[in-house]
């Protein structure tokens, strides 16, 4: 997906050179270490997929105004706040082929810097002017939490079942790609009286089945990926104790000896029997069953867009739940 994320542009290429052009006048500070380790972060090779889906959903309702560009950015500081968070809670060393800000400047400055992003997305939110959004958004980062939390709470649970895995990447990944939506529709509903509710809720539901394709990916990728292609380690989550789909479905549909092995590798959490699980995961189906759910989640994804008019912004819409699925980062 990296090869193609500039043609994902292409529909708001303006609108997004704007977005850039407000991230950078917001992360000034008067305090050098908040901007140098919020520069870092926000320029190192992320894809913005967040913000762009701001833009886009806006703009396939024909909204002409230029609020959404302080939403597009704010949304951006949000995701870049829980990335500086995530990385100090799960003593990550390496994002995006990059080193974490926690190991280049230890855990309390990101923890510091991520809470002063996420404060000055609240003061862009403010000047966005829509209670609406306001409440969307807040009610975002609450769910986002949340998600974090679950996920912290189940490291190293091996009986956490599908639909619990779902609730956790909905509110740790699927959320922010919801709100992104949602919000951008809103902000054109007010702006359009023709804009109708079932709209609105289309490209809100479009985030969300984005976000869970997205993330599923991701999962299927930490044991089917190569860190120099990902950016990150091969076997991470499995480090890390993560029970995620490719496992849960291993434990599923495996022999009792399969279910067993790679049951007591989430609950050890390493890298000692990596290639011992890699193996049950492959023939157990996991990771096919995990792209197929993931296919599916981009397919519902489509379906929603089927409300949209037709347009250069809708088809990018489609083109990211395509990619999302066939990326290999």
């Amino acid at each position: 997906m990296q090869a193609d994320a500039s043609t994902l542009h292409a529909a708001v290429a303006d609108d997004f050179a704007a977005v850039d052009r407000t991230i950078l006048a917001q992360l000034e500070s008067r305090v050098p270490l908040v901007q140098t380790i919020g520069q870092y972060i926000i320029q190192s090779g992320g894809k913005r997929l967040r913000p762009v889906l701001v833009l886009l959903a806006a703009r396939a309702l024909g909204y002409q105004g230029d609020r959404h560009i302080n939403l597009a950015a704010l949304i951006e500081f949000m995701h870049t706040s829980t990335l500086l968070h995530d990385d100090v809670v799960d003593e990550s060393s390496l994002r995006r082929g990059r080193s974490t800000a926690n190991d280049t400047w230890g855990n309390a400055p990101s923890v510091l810097v991520g809470d002063f992003l996420y404060s000055r997305s609240f003061q862009m939110m403010v000047e966005v002017g829509s209670m609406d959004v306001m409440a969307i958004l807040s009610a975002a980062t609450c769910t986002i939490a949340e998600g974090e939390v679950l996920q912290l709470t189940n490291i190293g649970n091996a009986d956490i079942d599908e639909a619990a895995y779902f609730e956790t990447i909905h509110g740790k990944t699927a959320m922010l790609f919801e709100a992104a939506a949602h919000a951008g529709a809103i902000l054109a509903q007010e702006a359009d009286g023709t804009v109708t509710a079932a709209q609105v809720s289309a490209l809100q539901n479009y985030g969300r089945y984005l976000g869970l394709a997205f993330q599923l990916i991701d999962d299927l990728l930490d044991y089917q990926g190569d860190a120099e292609t990902m950016g990150k380690n091969v076997g991470d989550d499995l480090a890390e104790g993560k029970p995620t789909l490719p496992l849960i479905r291993a434990m599923q549909v495996g022999s009792p000896a399969q279910a067993s092995l790679v049951r007591g590798a989430i609950e050890k959490g390493g890298l000692e029997q990596l290639d011992e699980v890699l193996e049950v995961v492959r023939l157990t189906g996991g990771l096919d069953y995990t792209r197929s759910r993931a296919q599916e989640m981009a397919d519902n994804a489509l379906t929603e867009l089927k409300a949209l008019p037709e347009s250069d912004f809708r088809a990018s819409l489609e083109r990211i739940a395509l990619l999302s699925v066939g990326r290999q980062a």
